[in-house]
């Protein structure tokens, strides 16, 4: 069975080989054209989320299990009354990038042809907003030039706002192996942190925080003083006069001022770009997370027009895509300011589509975006929200707010496989949904190549399909004929004929050349980039070859553009500049990964990394649990230290919620600022003060059962899956031995203790001979994590063996330390050793571990390792 990963936008291949028993196998796909069989270790690691433990397995309705009929009927009603009183404008819909096209189709159907109004937005706003915005301003559509191949054919790569060797790992194996093919290659990285995919950099630009335009628009200005704008290119453009004034006010010495980076560093990018007669860019949330960010993403697309780097094979601007169906979404019109098959809301389109759906009312105006539809909740004017296969309680900027205004909603549905999220907690009625490996559809990725998510396993509990849910819900409002489908592909075939309905070539999006495929046709589908019609009937892997554009007059624009900075900027209040990110082996609010062991190890607790120097100012050492605070909000994370990072800035993943720390959640600092075009909130840039926190004691605990959440809980914890065992990191006031009795996890149980005041204080406790509990506090060294869940799993049979364990001296062998391959559970002390005993390469660790030799993400930080080693020697 061949599906596609539902993780990042690069939308890989996966092939599926299942064992009868509800276990399964997962490789890549030698054959898909995305990444020809190699995974991450998240996609490698996706049997592994394929359990019913904490899944959604039945309807709820006020808390209560419902039957799926009662709880479709109660939706019909209860958002009829709120349209009834307050009108369709009070209804809305917030979906996913996580969803299939074809759920994704029928909910924007249903909101914009038949409801008539367009609030429906999508946690895509979030990631890739601005870049459509700045495709379409340029390109006149919201198509992307570029495909993956490009990578193998460029002279120069810039990599600008994305650390894509976490974050695409697969994309970036790729280029990596591109340049290994082609040393003459040349990669710039353009991001104020050092990250991983520096590694592989021929130069890294750190230049100041949302400073990215200004250095853009210099590089035009340079290319235009070097005779590096291409003049066959001009008569395909409009706007050229004016965008090339603009970037004059832009010189090498001013940017390199404003950008705060050496002078001959910035010239050294602009004459390789001059140089470089295929240069390809690509962009991610760096970028577009801004409030200037559709200005961004135009600073590069000016760029590559002007040189006319765009159209070729190894040159164009290529937005990456941060989920796997962003693309999709916006190909059905899951964005608020768009209409399905990327049409907008002129009164030519409206009516083209009323007259397809054949539906009493199309939205006619734009709707609200994602930031703006929660301050709509939180001010009472929205009334019903039906939320779809997300946590914006958690992703949003400003969370608190956005909980609160969902806590005081009128009706808050929420359909999703996870059963405790942030946003199932404030919901009414919970709708489960099918996962992936359960539910049938489509997903496109980066590239616009079209891909099938296939089922291959059966359906959690009652869970249904995202389609149905929607379609069941919109024949109980009155809609029964349009929302009559039977199987997925027949809603493929009608998103696939409006793509070409009265197209005649006008819009980029089309893939009229599916809309007859049968349902076995359909279901066999090989992988293929749009557009797919008469002219292209096999796909088109790159557009704008023939430099015809999508503006009624088919030219291009450059957009004359003024840099700006950040609008929240340090101060001495605020000193510290925030960013947000991605880390390497966890995926948006980990209802999926976090389940997974293996992908709790190589960072298991949010973290924030500074500067030595900073941390040094702050009293903050090394492994100190730190304060984070914005005007918007407060968090807790461990210090880690780098010389990577930029002095005067912060780093903290996204990731964490309140069902895996009690405070984590590092959005409650964004605040709601956003890019007025794109409605894209500033993720990247948030003014902070920092300070340690200091609890009265610090300890590890391990149980089998029981949480150490809510009422009575310590001051801080984190949560760690780790199979039959969890372990809590916790953080607390008083006495450790005090809380424990607390909590209650010790009732029932045969316990030992061992302590010395405050030095330490550890617990075991046991049932029937098996370990149910072990609690390690205090200033010396708790007993490795291996030797304790090896304990669990295998009982000490002596005493002296179970008073090791309580000491803090039981060995489980050599501990390894904190998981760098997460692909074959390698660790940092097995890594040091091996390099100690001769291992002086990747290769050669590769060959002795096995670490690296999979996904290679883990490559960048084997290398940091060996030139830690060497420095030391």
């Amino acid at each position: 069975m061949k599906s596609t990963c539902p993780y990042c936008g690069v939308g890989c291949g996966v092939e599926i080989a299942t064992d009868g028993q509800g276990g399964c196998r997962i490789a890549g796909d030698a054959t898909h054209p995305a990444n020809f069989g190699r995974l991450c270790v998240k996609g490698a690691a996706l049997g592994e989320t394929l359990g019913h433990a904490g899944r959604l397995l039945s309807p709820q309705v006020d808390g209560v299990r419902s039957s799926w009929s009662q709880a479709l009927d109660t939706v019909a009603q209860r958002l009829n009354a709120v349209i009834r009183e307050h009108g369709p404008q009070a209804v809305a819909f917030y979906a996913s990038g996580q969803l299939l096209t074809e759920d994704y189709y029928v909910a924007n159907k249903l909101m914009k042809g038949f409801l008539g109004v367009a609030n429906i937005d999508t946690n895509s706003r979030l990631c890739m907003a601005s870049a459509v915005v700045g495709y379409k301003r340029a390109l006149g559509a919201d198509a992307v030039p570029c495909c993956y191949e490009d990578f193998a054919q460029a002279d120069l790569v810039v990599l600008a706002g994305s650390n894509t060797a976490w974050a695409h790992p697969v994309a970036w194996q790729r280029l990596v192996q591109a340049k290994q093919a082609k040393p003459e290659m040349k990669v710039v990285v353009i991001d104020p942190r050092r990250t991983a995919t520096c590694d592989g950099a021929d130069l890294h630009l750190p230049l100041r925080p949302g400073s990215d335009a200004a250095l853009f628009s210099g590089l035009l200005h340079w290319l235009d003083l070097h005779q590096g704008v291409d003049t066959t290119m001009l008569p395909h453009l409009n706007g050229v006069e004016e965008t090339l004034l603009a970037a004059a006010e832009w010189p090498l010495a001013r940017v390199a001022e404003f950008c705060r980076l050496p002078p001959e560093d910035v010239e050294r990018f602009y004459t390789l770009f001059l140089n470089s007669p295929q240069a390809l860019t690509l962009y991610c949330m760096g970028i577009n997370q801004s409030a200037s960010g559709s200005d961004k993403c135009n600073a590069i697309i000016n760029v590559h027009l002007a040189s006319g780097r765009i159209g070729r094979a190894g040159s164009g601007p290529f937005s990456l895509t941060g989920q796997p169906n962003a693309m999709g979404g916006r190909e059905v019109g899951g964005l608020a300011n768009q209409l399905a098959a990327h049409m907008d809301f002129t009164p030519q389109n409206v009516d083209r589509l009323q007259r397809f759906w054949q539906s009493p009312q199309v939205a006619d105006r734009p709707g609200l975006k994602a930031v703006e539809l929660f301050q709509a909740v939180a001010r009472g004017e929205i009334k019903a929200i039906w939320i779809m296969g997300t946590n914006p309680a958690v992703s949003l900027p400003d969370g608190l707010a956005v909980a609160d205004a969902l806590r005081r909603c009128p009706l808050t549905i929420v359909s999703d496989v996870t059963a405790q999220t942030d946003t199932a907690a404030l919901a009414h009625i919970l709708l489960p949904a099918q996962g992936w490996g359960e539910k049938n559809g489509t997903v496109t990725n980066s590239e616009r190549r079209i891909s099938r998510q296939r089922g291959f396993v059966p359906p959690a509990g009652e869970a249904r399909p995202d389609w149905w849910i929607l379609a069941q819900v919109a024949q109980r409002l009155g809609f029964q004929a349009a929302f009559n489908w039977n199987h997925p592909a027949a809603i493929f075939r009608e998103h696939a004929a409006l793509s070409g309905f009265e197209n005649e070539g006008s819009r980029a999006f089309d893939i009229s050349g599916l809309a007859s495929l049968s349902d076995d046709g359909w279901d066999r589908m090989s992988p293929l980039q749009w557009p797919v019609n008469t002219r292209y009937p096999a796909g088109c892997a790159r557009l704008f070859s023939d430099r015809q554009f999508y503006h009624p007059d088919g030219k291009a624009r450059l957009i004359p553009l003024t840099p700006r900075l950040p609008s929240s900027r340090p101060s001495r209040a605020y000193p510290f500049t925030l960013n947000t990110g991605r880390i390497r082996d966890q995926w948006h609010t980990m209802t999926r990964t976090g389940s997974v062991p293996r992908l709790m190890q190589h960072y298991s607790e949010p973290f924030g990394e500074l500067h030595p120097l900073d941390a040094g100012r702050n009293g903050i050492a090394e492994g100190d649990l730190m304060r984070v605070q914005s005007a918007s909000g407060w968090m807790i994370c461990r210090a880690h230290l780098s010389e990577a990072q930029m002095p005067g800035s912060l780093f903290i993943p996204m990731h964490w919620n309140s069902q895996y720390a009690s405070h984590g959640k590092v959005d409650a600092l964004v605040a709601a600022e956003v890019c007025p075009l794109s409605g894209q909130p500033e993720s990247k840039q948030t003014a902070v003060r920092i300070g340690r926190w200091q609890p009265d004691w610090q300890g590890t605990l391990y149980v089998r059962e029981g949480v150490v959440t809510g009422e009575g809980g310590p001051l801080w914890w984190v949560r760690i899956p780790e199979g039959e065992v969890t372990r809590y990191l916790v953080a607390g006031k008083g006495d450790p031995a005090s809380w424990l009795a607390q909590q209650g996890v010790t009732s029932g149980l045969m316990l030992q203790t061992a302590g010395a005041g405050e030095d330490f204080y550890h617990l075991l406790g046991w049932r029937s001979g098996q370990l149910d509990l072990a609690f390690f506090s205090g200033a010396r060294p708790a007993v490795a994590r291996e030797a304790v869940l090896a304990a669990f799993s295998d009982p000490p049979a002596t005493a002296q063996q179970r008073f090791a364990l309580l000491s803090g001296r039981a060995s489980a062998g050599c501990a390894t330390g904190r998981t760098v391959c997460s692909c074959f559970g390698v660790g940092e002390n097995q890594i040091n050793e091996a390099i100690a005993t001769g291992c002086d390469s990747t290769e050669a660790l590769g060959v002795r571990l096995k670490c690296g030799t999979n996904c290679g993400s883990c490559l960048p930080e084997l290398s940091r390792l060996i030139a830690l080693a060497r420095t030391a020697a």
